[in-house]
């Protein structure tokens, strides 16, 4: 995780929601925090965050 801070990475959360961002930190409970986020429907952009934070506890994956 520590090589992918500062480079988008794609995160897949429990209800099916993918997001992809510049990781800009994380924690030991894998909250994250995503800068320049998209959050992706049918694989386009549906919406667009200057800055999010993730709870660890929904994300089941993540891709560099």
């Amino acid at each position: 995780m520590n090589d992918s801070i500062g480079k988008d990475i794609l995160v897949v959360l429990k209800d099916n929601v993918s997001i992809r961002g510049k990781l800009r930190a994380f924690d030991v409970h894998m909250n994250l925090v995503l800068e320049g986020a998209e959050i992706l429907e049918n694989g386009e952009v549906a919406k667009k965050h200057s800055k999010l934070v993730l709870r660890g506890d929904n994300v089941l994956m993540i891709s560099p």
